[in-house]
């Protein structure tokens, strides 16, 4: 795994004939004809409503400005570095405090290191922070082959903790991120100083499938937990397709940018208040678009669900490490939360949020900027 440590500066530089075809393809968008009754553009019931889908792709094509957005990713130094045949694409914000703590963000689908951008400030004064994109993700691209799950991938990332000189280090992760970070821990618990996972009320879809239920449930909680699988249940899709077919859906992320727009955007509507808020009530418009930008320009919607396909087939578990401290954000949470999760209160830092959901770097970023800081400072 050793074969090149170099670290090459990277700038991100997207060819101006990109963009312009990019605004060339949305304004020649084939769109589907309407289904009489569908002109909600709240009800996300089937999946993006096609009115609301118009009004982003409009912006996408006429309000958003691309090179703005750039500009604002190459204010943090960048790398790219090669293991075990993988190209890796890597944020390094380095802290002016010397006695700061290295910090890896781990992030997973449909993330990018852009869900990061507005939380690394925030981290400045006690951190050093790495964000590495998962192969597949960003400019981690081209895959190099296949095989490139959640273990090989968090050995990758040690690695590049060590090509920067730390040889201790603490990590925060969500989704996909939180299992390699989770990983990281238990294969080299003493190199990780403690883990730090952000989560939603989504986790109770796992009660019954990889979590057991709770003792002593009462008919209305478990009626509330199947309510919320039942629900998970409704938003596979696009799971099923990535975990099982990800060269047929793979075709149309690379080829349509409003395929690839509804694909992402949709994923970011979030619960509030027992409503569901469209995804820019959810986050900032221009975040949420520069990320999906960032598919487009590298192809990556059709290499991210390889990741998927991959980790279904590995036969990996969920491993966590018990001698690392961890702590754990959990955001729009329910009342059986924690009684589900851990119940039986290993986790030594557990905060709950009735804001937020999926993406609390982008949602909630001063919420979670605070939880982060309050764990490590516990532990340090």
């Amino acid at each position: 795994m050793n074969e090149n440590n170099a670290l090459t500066p990277f700038r991100v530089d997207i060819p101006q004939a990109d963009i312009d075809d990019l605004r060339n393809r949305l304004t020649h968008t084939r769109w589907p004809i309407s289904v009489p009754g569908r002109d909600d553009r709240t009800d996300f019931s089937r999946g993006i409503p096609l009115v609301y889908l118009q009004e982003l792709a409009d912006y996408w094509r006429d309000g958003f400005g691309w090179r703005a957005q750039e500009a604002k990713l190459n204010e943090y130094e960048q790398f790219t570095t090669v293991v075990d045949g993988q190209t890796f694409h890597v944020v390094h914000a380095r802290s002016a405090n010397p006695q700061a703590t290295p910090l890896i963000l781990s992030h997973g689908w449909p993330g990018s290191f852009v869900e990061y951008q507005r939380l690394v400030p925030l981290l400045a004064d006690e951190f050093h922070v790495v964000v590495p994109s998962p192969p597949g993700f960003g400019f981690s691209t081209p895959l190099s082959g296949t095989g490139w799950e959640l273990a090989r991938t968090t050995e990758a990332y040690a690695e590049i903790m060590t090509r920067l000189g730390y040889e201790r280090f603490a990590a925060h992760g969500t989704d996909i991120g939180s299992g390699i970070i989770g990983r990281l821990a238990a294969l080299h618990p003493e190199r990780v100083i403690g883990t730090h996972t952000g989560a939603d009320r989504r986790l109770l879809a796992f009660v019954g499938d990889k979590l057991p239920y709770p003792d002593g449930l009462s008919e209305d909680e478990m009626a509330q937990i199947e309510a919320i699988r039942t629900e998970n249940a409704a938003d596979r899709g696009y799971l099923e397709m990535q975990n099982h077919r990800p060269d047929t859906i793979g075709a149309a992320l690379a080829d349509s940018p409003v395929g690839q727009l509804a694909w992402i955007a949709e994923k970011f509507k979030t619960r509030a208040d027992g409503d569901h808020r469209t995804p820019d009530e959810s986050v900032d418009r221009d975040q949420l678009l520069t990320n999906i930008s960032l598919y487009w320009f590298t192809r990556s919607g059709a290499s991210s669900a390889q990741f998927y396909y991959e980790g279904e087939h590995s036969g990996l578990d969920w491993v966590m490490a018990a001698e690392v401290p961890s702590g754990w954000a959990v955001f729009d949470t329910h009342p059986l939360m924690r009684r589900a999760v851990d119940p039986w209160k290993a986790i030594g830092h557990w905060s709950e949020f009735t804001e937020g959901g999926h993406f609390p770097a982008m949602e909630e970023t001063e919420l979670l900027a605070d939880d982060i800081r309050t764990f490590f400072r516990g532990i340090s």
